[in-house]
């Protein structure tokens, strides 16, 4: 039950006004005639005009919602979990978060939405056996008994109960969670003709009516309307992040209750909001339906979920890397480096290499390819299109399993294009790393930074170590030098330097006027 959180929404996002528009009140500003008349009686010209109007606006206005609501509703239920607060240190934890300031950054995405503490958890003696209680939603997606709920909702929960939508109440165990995508598989036991409904196989269209049913502030089923806003959202919380934004309004309690389309099938699972306040502003975040799916399969089968280990670390591909390493388009993920012993360092797969496709899909970017590598099986046989130094290969290789310490993620890349200098130099004041204790025997370790020049623009600071210039590895100033030369020379626009950050590897394009 952690609070998940952006803390890098900047304040100026945080208040979101709206204009109330004045109803048009009357019959003029529609461009309608009145004609004078006798008392009560309706002018001839008004009838005429006014009636393919309003015949036109019945046509172009929504049926409603409830034979849509009737068909779903009984399959949705509320979700409430008790914790012990006194022995399980996770809750602790939780509850030092959920302490924190609503105005702080740690409220703008809550997904902790759902959970009360009576009379407050500040000052509970800890030596006591304590509970706690959170509600959130979910639905049932068989008749025997299964349902899908988030993992934030039933996380540590030492009893689980839900409630239908005609009050009837029964107890659920815990059958799988997942807190990569935050989603939990429960189970009631006892009956076999649960009301239930299906996961969607088409993915929605920004713009499309949604449905979100659930239990906002323990009320119980609730049901709101609106529209699919946006796909594809990244808000920082996993390496899987791809949420589809609806503005349908969810409240503290929605968290794993369904949203549908209008044809009653589940296109998504609420689980975050963006809000200042905690109550819903409009922006909701819903776990897509296939991703769902996917994930709820082998919590059923297995109790988790297993996903492809690739073995690499990535970032996206911008226009000055693409340029640096001779690419056509900013496409695809350029691997900062392959960890030791994995599929990826076994199959040959190096530092630079930009993986362009998996198994014929083209990769958009680096969040792509963590997506694309975890939907697949672990021992599964794939091929990757691999741009290598240059030319374009294919790689056959077979994944891994991911381990629970890791994960494959994409790592961002938020560098600022700034222009160059007007000849090939970095602004870096270089020397060979091993003549700097503590920096390895590889590379030249950065030790003064101009402000003002091209490395600095792109994040370079005092301490990095540059392994490898334009494709090359390096090991003293002269080397740097012939490379800015040759990358010169030969017309490229930027210079591809591999930058190594403490623990962590990256590569920066750095720009050549």
């Amino acid at each position: 039950m952690n609070d998940r959180v952006n803390s890098d929404i900047p304040t100026s996002r945080k208040i979101l006004r709206t204009r109330r528009l004045a109803p048009l009140g009357s019959v003029a500003a529609l461009g309608v005639a009145v004609l004078a008349a006798a008392p009560g009686a309706l002018p001839f010209a008004m009838t005429s005009f006014v009636a393919p109007a309003q015949a036109a606006e019945t046509a172009a206005t929504p049926p409603g919602f409830g034979d849509l609501v009737a068909k779903v509703k009984p399959a949705v239920i509320s979700v409430r979990v008790r914790i012990d607060q006194s022995n399980d240190k996770s809750a602790m934890l939780q509850q030092n978060r959920m302490d924190s300031d609503e105005g702080s950054p740690l409220d703008q995405f809550s997904r902790q939405f759902g959970f009360r503490f009576p009379g407050g958890m500040n000052g509970m003696p800890r030596q006591r056996r304590q509970m706690i209680t959170g509600e959130g939603s979910g639905f049932f997606i068989s008749a025997d008994g299964y349902a899908v709920t988030n993992n934030h909702v039933v996380d540590h929960a030492e009893s689980v109960q839900v409630t239908m939508d005609d009050g009837t109440t029964y107890a659920a165990k815990v059958v799988g969670t997942d807190p990569k995508t935050d989603l939990a598989l429960i189970k009631v036991d006892g009956k076999k003709d649960f009301p239930f409904v299906k996961f969607s196989d088409q993915k929605p269209r920004i713009g499309d009516w949604v449905v979100a049913v659930g239990n906002p502030f323990g009320l119980g089923g609730t049901v709101t309307a609106g529209i699919v806003s946006a796909s594809g959202r990244d808000i920082g919380n996993g390496p899987y992040d791809d949420f589809i934004q609806i503005d349908a309004p969810i409240n503290k309690g929605n968290s794993g209750g369904p949203a549908f389309d209008m044809s009653g099938n589940v296109i998504g699972v609420n689980t975050a909001i963006f809000s200042p306040s905690g109550g819903s502003v409009g922006i909701g975040f819903d776990i897509p339906a296939t991703t769902a799916k996917l994930v709820v399969a082998q919590l059923k089968d297995k109790g988790a979920v297993t996903r492809g280990w690739l073995g690499v670390q990535v970032q996206p591909v911008t226009s000055d890397i693409a340029d640096s390493v001779g690419l056509k388009e900013a496409r695809g993920a350029i691997v900062d480096n392959p960890q030791p012993d994995s599929p990826a360092a076994k199959a040959g797969i190096e530092a630079g290499d930009v993986i362009t496709a998996v198994n014929g899909t083209a990769v958009k970017d680096s969040r792509d390819l963590a997506r694309t590598i975890a939907t697949l099986a672990p021992g599964s046989s794939i091929k990757l299109d691999i741009f290598h130094k240059g030319e374009s290969k294919t790689v056959t290789l077979a994944l891994g399993e991911l381990p629970n310490e890791r994960q494959a993620q994409g790592k961002a890349y938020d560098g600022k294009v700034q222009p160059g200098t007007g000849t090939p130099r970095l602004g870096l004041g270089l020397a060979p790393a091993g003549d700097v204790q503590g920096a390895g025997r590889e590379g030249v370790v950065v030790t003064e930074v101009d402000p003002e020049g091209p490395a600095a623009q792109r994040g370079i600071q005092t301490g990095d170590v540059i392994l490898n210039v334009g494709g090359k590895a390096i090991s003293n100033v002269a080397e740097v030098r012939s490379e800015l030369a040759q990358a010169k020379s030969s017309g490229k626009r930027s210079v591809l330097l591999q930058v190594r950050s403490a623990d962590a590897t990256r590569f920066v394009a750095v720009p050549l006027a």
